[in-house]
């Protein structure tokens, strides 16, 4: 199942998702040296969620759930609305924020998955403008159309790769791949990527959709138990290059459970910990 989850006894994705994915045993990327040397081999990676504001929150509605019209700035790559938005749904940063401004919003009773980019109302939450929008049907796995960017820029889905208390300090394991930013990308992307957010053509730089493991031979057992949950999921399920940003930023929803000290030992874990797995060709088109 793709997100670790069961909503009433229904898996959210059949199996062998891309999400779900086991790339222990996959070949190494015959350009893995150099990907991790451009993204820093001795940068640390950095928990980019904790105690709220920090991190990406998302809601959980019901099917009844009353749907709001959305407009959009890039019409042409969103999946028309309306969404069900609850007037009240958490925006990163906050609702006064001026950063990407996220909302993503889970029906549990369609397992369908409704994300926004750059989320704006002025009206209380009956209708919304934003900068993208994408709808995605949990119970499949289809990507969207090549060249399509989503409410991320690589045109995945948001919450999927998500590090979340629920899994990581409830149930002790993570069952998906993560989702991580760099600070420069290639004009190019890999499946299940879907669009590229550069125009830059250096065949070093990571392309969106870039699958990243760590070393199966990394010692996290000195480090707190939370980071030890993550490192198990990314040797065995690695993180997806999804958005342009800060590099090695790890993707999680924030919690006011997280003990931020115990999450910052992450911080002792450089570029120099992972490799690059091969895993499709890079579309430039």
């Amino acid at each position: 199942m793709i997100l670790g989850d069961d909503f009433g006894g229904r898996s959210l994705s059949p199996g062998g998702h891309w999400w779900n994915q086991d790339i222990s045993g996959a070949p190494i990327d015959p350009n893995s040296a150099a990907f991790i040397d451009f993204i820093g081999r001795t940068r640390a990676l950095h928990p980019d969620f904790g105690p709220p504001p920090y991190g990406i929150p998302y809601v959980g509605v019901g099917g009844s759930q009353p749907r709001v019209p959305v407009t959009f700035e890039y019409v042409e790559d969103s999946d028309p609305g309306p969404y069900p938005i609850p007037p009240d749904a958490p925006i990163e940063g906050g609702p006064d924020s001026d950063g990407d401004r996220h909302i993503l919003a889970l029906d549990l009773d369609n397992c369908m998955l409704y994300e926004l980019f750059a989320a704006y109302t002025d009206d209380g939450g009956a209708s919304w403008s934003a900068g993208s929008g994408a709808i995605f049907d949990l119970t499949t796995n289809d990507l969207r159309p090549d060249g399509w960017t989503s409410a991320d820029a690589a045109g995945l889905p948001i919450y999927p790769g998500l590090v979340r208390y629920e899994e990581v300090v409830e149930a002790g394991v993570i069952e998906h791949a993560l989702r991580f930013t760099v600070s420069r990308s290639q004009r190019g992307y890999i499946h299940p990527a879907t669009h590229f957010a550069s125009d830059d053509t250096d065949p070093n730089l990571p392309p969106m959709g870039l699958r990243v493991r760590m070393k199966a031979d990394y010692d996290c057992s000195g480090l707190a138990s939370e980071i030890q949950v993550i490192c198990t999921a990314l040797k065995r399920y690695g993180m997806f290059v999804a958005d342009n940003g800060s590099d090695w930023y790890l993707s999680g929803a924030p919690n006011p459970m997280w003990n931020d000290d115990n999450l910052h030992d992450i911080d002792g874990i450089t570029g120099a910990a992972f490799e690059v797995v091969q895993t499709g060709e890079i579309i430039t088109d």
